[in-house]
């Protein structure tokens, strides 16, 4: 579940600015600023009788070009994770500080906002604050990132979010060198009285160096968006995500967000 909130929110009538506050809170192109908490429940672990959770905080902070020698908009996104992990094949786990990401989209000035299409291209940063072995990746990370958003038809959002961070620098002498890709789609319906179904929270990886994991998850949630006069809007959610293909990895088998 995940609550967000935002200083404005687009005009029209009520069922209009809500369909699209709506789509604004899974849009990773959005220039509205938010705070996202979000907390993923894994009862069942492939490879392991551990449950396992993660709880992440993000913000989104849009920067308005001030000049024409920066004629883009800016979305700077960090976020920050408390994993609790197993520890082996049995139940025991332990709770930890994730890595920390961050990704800088600029937002692609064509083809014109009009359309319905906005994509953004930028790099990823992966920095390896864990504070366990376990809980991180204990690698330095840099790579491309890129966003494409369709909001073309009303009360739709397609798109994605596909991302690369390759490792560069090391904490440890034993930390393996990682090259993931990440891919994750979205698709979102806005059903009215401020309910939505998404397919927004899954994401795809593959990774490139011989016998790194593959990962291929589906997700299916709900949500709900409240607009108050005089408070930002506020949007919760719950959804639930299977494994329909692994490989080279002990991964959730499902888990409820």
């Amino acid at each position: 579940m995940l609550a967000e909130d935002e200083t404005s929110a687009p005009t029209g009538t009520v069922s209009a600015k809500t369909s699209n506050i709506a789509a604004e809170f899974s849009d990773p192109l959005t220039t509205l600023p938010q705070i996202f908490l979000q907390d993923a429940y894994t009862p069942a672990n492939h490879g392991t009788d551990a449950a396992t959770n993660r709880l992440i905080a993000r913000m989104i902070v849009p920067r308005v070009p001030s000049s024409s020698l920066l004629p883009f908009v800016q979305l700077i996104r960090p976020s920050v994770s408390l994993v609790t992990v197993p520890t082996g094949k049995g139940s025991s786990t332990r709770t930890e500080f994730g890595d920390v990401q961050l990704f800088d989209l600029g937002v692609i000035p064509w083809p014109e906002r009009e359309t319905g299409l906005l994509m953004g291209l930028g790099p990823v940063f992966v920095f390896p604050t864990a504070s366990h072995r376990t809980a991180g990746q204990r690698a330095w990370q840099v790579g491309p990132a890129f966003g494409a958003i369709y909001k073309g038809i009303p009360g739709l959002l397609f798109g994605a979010l596909v991302q690369n961070p390759i490792s560069f620098a090391y904490t440890s002498p034993d930390a393996d060198s990682v090259s993931t890709l990440l891919f994750q789609p979205i698709l979102l319906a806005y059903l009215g009285n401020g309910f939505y179904v998404k397919s927004a929270d899954a994401t795809l990886s593959r990774g490139w160096h011989d016998g790194a994991a593959t990962i291929l998850p589906v997700s299916l949630g709900i949500g709900y968006v409240s607009l108050r006069d005089g408070w930002p809007p506020v949007n919760v959610f719950v959804s639930g995500e299977w494994t329909a293909y692994r490989q080279h990895v002990a991964f959730p088998q499902w888990r409820p967000w």
